[in-house]
């Protein structure tokens, strides 16, 4: 007897530039998904995607709605609310690429889209399906986490070049470090740079504070000569360090044990051990997008939805704000800028 078939979920990609080029390989590759066509303002480059992948190209994201279940969203930044609020408006399910909004008014006004309206939004915190992060997550449930340093650098390029480093590279970090130390935030300090000419911050690093004594230092730059991806965990027992870039996990351990011969002479001292962690390897998008049509086809809400986007965006648009002006907030003033434009329930970082 032949099982039902079901349905596949009808997707549509909204900007197919960089990002929303690897949005439209990968629809076009998972089961049970039909991707319906792609849209873009800019004509040329639309039509030519559309044509590789052998779907309609819409010049107007809006004509693109009324034949789809779901989209994800890969325009710039200062586009993401206007966009998304159409899409959500509409009854279609939303991936926004992060972060989830240029401002925090604007990502609370989403959030209260996606329940008014009863649609999945989810928010494109890739990192979180990388398989080095998941598998350090996994390590770190054993041990007892002291400290936390994430370093993110990239050559500077003219990609995402509307918003400063906090939000285009950092904010993955930030997301990463809420979700690893399980803690409100109660100190920050922050400082930073801009060196290109795009008049935002290209460098910065910010140290958190968290309630339950774990700190955590960021660092990222889009002037770096070479591109880094990296977390280490300082634990009690251990440092464990992944690399996002290689897909690779490292732990080590401190083990002293000496040999000796016969006489009493150290033969060789071993002072340390390393152990590798293996990893699948996964595409993060590919997890990330199967994870997406997993929750609009059985109504899940997403990891890394439209609330945990909004507590990364809260602390970043600090960590911006503050590597600008170099002030240091302490846990009262800390509670009161994290809540103090919040349209929705208040969310402790």
């Amino acid at each position: 007897m032949q099982r039902n078939q079901p349905e596949p979920i009808r997707i549509g990609v909204i900007g197919v530039g960089n990002m929303g080029q690897h949005h439209t390989r990968v629809l076009s590759l998972l089961k049970d998904v039909e991707l319906v066509g792609v849209a873009d303002i800019n004509v040329e480059r639309g039509i030519n995607t559309a044509s590789k992948y052998r779907v309609r190209f819409f010049e107007d994201y809006r004509d693109l709605l009324p034949h789809v279940d779901a989209v994800c969203i890969a325009v710039p930044t200062r586009l993401h609310h206007a966009v998304g609020m159409t899409c959500l408006q509409q009854g279609v399910h939303v991936l926004i690429e992060k972060p989830i909004a240029a401002s925090i008014t604007e990502a609370e006004s989403l959030v209260n889209a996606a329940a008014e309206y009863q649609c999945i939004l989810q928010v494109g915190h890739i990192e979180r399906f990388n398989p080095a992060f998941q598998e350090l997550s996994k390590v770190l449930k054993t041990e007892e986490l002291l400290a936390l340093e994430a370093h993110r650098m990239s050559p500077y390029s003219d990609r995402a070049n509307d918003v400063s480093v906090v939000l285009d590279l950092m904010i993955h970090d930030i997301d990463l470090m809420i979700e690893l130390a399980a803690a409100p935030v109660v100190k920050l300090t922050a400082s930073g740079s801009g060196i290109s000419s795009s008049g935002y911050l290209d460098y910065v690093t910010a140290t958190l504070g968290f309630a339950n004594g774990i700190v955590a230092t960021l660092t990222s730059s889009k002037v770096t000569h070479r591109k880094i991806r990296r977390i280490a965990a300082h634990c009690k027992n251990s440092l464990t360090e992944a690399d996002f870039l290689n897909n690779e996990i490292l732990i080590h351990r401190q083990t002293t044990a000496n040999y000796m011969t016969d006489y009493g002479q150290v033969l060789y001292r071993q002072d340390g051990l390393i152990e590798k962690v293996y990893t699948s390897n996964i595409e993060p998008l590919h997890a990330e997008l199967e994870h997406f049509v997993g929750c609009v086809r059985g109504g899940n809400q997403p990891s890394v939805g439209g609330e945990q986007a909004l507590k990364a965006l809260r602390l970043a648009s600090l960590i911006e704000q503050m590597a600008l002006d170099g002030q240091t907030w302490q846990e009262s003033e800390l509670a009161k800028q994290l809540t103090r434009t919040a349209n929705v329930a208040p969310i402790a970082v």
